[in-house]
């Protein structure tokens, strides 16, 4: 009973139920999102093409044994002079072969191929690894920005409320016109529809972010008032595009499928050339009967072994115009994705720039509409102001606040999508943004 009190305290300490931050959700989904294990799978298979391309090269060593029972029956017919007999004895051997490629040029393309796959592989579980960064991220602002959008409709409710029953009093007491307990009513209904719209998003904002983690978010930590506003890092646009046309994932992916195709025109030319290998085999046998008797035989056979194709109906053919034409399909797809990615790096080089600048404007922007809504509340009390004008006022501080709110996460947003198009997007960029939040900040 005296650790009574002191368990209590543990159980509502508040450390017990701290918001969680944007670096706990991205952890969290490190291990729970299935699209990011699902991709790691791939590239861990995708690293068994190089031992295979490789044993390609290397020698192939076979043993095979044989054991056999043998009933022979022999009648000669005429004049023979041997004997019709019946045998009846055992036969058993083995072999150990061994072939060594020395020239297959098939095998030296696909080898080759095996090291673009895994380079491949690497690049897709990278890409993997970006693209969770980011989906995390915005579904945590999703869940923010659609809660601070309940907080707005809740607050403002509460206020319209407070300006709907002071509009009615002063109808009853002859001060005010039925036209403002109308006006206010209309303003109060509207207000409520949408907090019911605002919870709705809510759920589906909350949905979002439990597909990635496996379970509800529960509360999240809020971003702090004074974000850093730093321009990028090079502040140019065309170095930004540089970057992400040598780094990023995606075009990593479609230039190795080219190198692929390449390879594959080497695979099926190679189908025309010869193929020249080490051969060597080793064989013991024995009889334990048959027309001569017993027997024992050891082999000892090394040599080479060329073959050259003639002709195979014109398949080797047919498979280099495949080949030659995928090759022209993985090169336009690169080019389709390089213009692509500097597209996405452009649009993200200006969303941080613009960002920053239109975070700024709000910032003034809410400070002017507070000014505004304290005057106007000021005129109202000295009667210069109607409560008409006190709704509008009201109305339009709320939607300065949320439109900077709205902006902050997108500047925030736009610096993520840049280090990803960029292909240097990685958890330090969470941990950085992870800075800008406040367990004690307010929505």
């Amino acid at each position: 009973m005296k650790k009574l009190p002191l368990l209590l305290a543990l159980l509502w300490s508040p450390a017990l139920f701290a918001a969680t931050d944007l670096l706990q959700v991205y952890q969290e989904a490190l291990t729970q999102d299935p699209s990011l294990q699902s991709a790691k799978s791939a590239q861990i298979a995708g690293q068994e093409a190089l031992p295979q391309g490789r044993a390609l090269l290397l020698p192939v060593v076979n043993l095979s044994a044989n054991t056999q029972y043998n009933d022979i029956d022999t009648q000669f017919r005429g004049g023979s002079v041997f004997s019709s007999a019946r045998r009846k004895y055992n036969s058993n051997g083995y072999s150990v072969s061994l072939s060594q490629p020395l020239y297959r040029a098939q095998n030296f393309a696909q080898y080759a191929q095996a090291k673009f796959s895994v380079e491949q592989s690497n690049a897709l579980y990278a890409a993997a690894q970006q693209d969770l960064i980011i989906r995390v991220s915005q579904a945590y602002f999703d869940v923010l920005l659609a809660k601070y959008n309940i907080t707005l409709a809740q607050t403002q409710k509460e206020a319209i409320g407070e300006q709907l029953a002071q509009a009615k009093r002063n109808f009853e007491v002859g001060t005010a016109t039925i036209t403002d307990t109308h006006d206010a009513q209309a303003r109060y209904d509207l207000t409520v529809s949408q907090e019911i719209a605002a919870q709705n998003d809510l759920e589906l904002r909350q949905n979002a972010l439990l597909q990635i983690i496996g379970h509800q978010p529960g509360e999240l930590v809020s971003v702090q008032s004074d974000v850093p506003l730093v321009m990028p890092e090079p502040n140019a646009m065309e170095a930004w595009v540089e970057k992400a046309l040598q780094n990023n994932a995606e075009v990593v992916i479609a230039r190795a499928a080219l190198d692929i195709a390449n390879e594959e025109v080497n695979k099926a030319r190679g189908g025309h050339l010869p193929t020249l290998d080490l051969v060597a085999t080793y064989g013991d046998s024995s009889v334990g009967g048959g027309t001569a008797g017993g027997s024992d035989q050891t082999s000892r056979v090394v040599g080479l072994q060329l073959n050259l194709p003639l002709f195979q109906g014109g398949a080797t053919s047919s498979k280099v115009t495949q080949a030659v034409a995928n090759q022209e399909k993985a090169r336009q797809d690169l080019e389709v994705t390089q213009r692509r990615i500097a597209q996405v790096a452009r649009q993200s080089y200006l969303g941080v720039t613009s960002g920053i600048a239109q975070v700024k404007a709000l910032q003034q922007a809410v400070i002017s509409n507070q000014s505004a809504f304290d005057s106007t509340k000021l005129g109202l009390e000295v009667g210069v102001r109607t409560s008409v004008d006190l709704l509008n006022a009201r109305q339009q501080l709320f939607s300065a606040r949320r439109d900077l709110a709205q902006a902050l996460y997108n500047y925030i947003l736009s610096r993520l999508s840049l280090s990803a198009s960029g292909g240097v997007l990685s958890v330090a960029d969470v941990k950085q943004v992870n800075t800008w939040l406040n367990q004690t900040a307010k929505p």
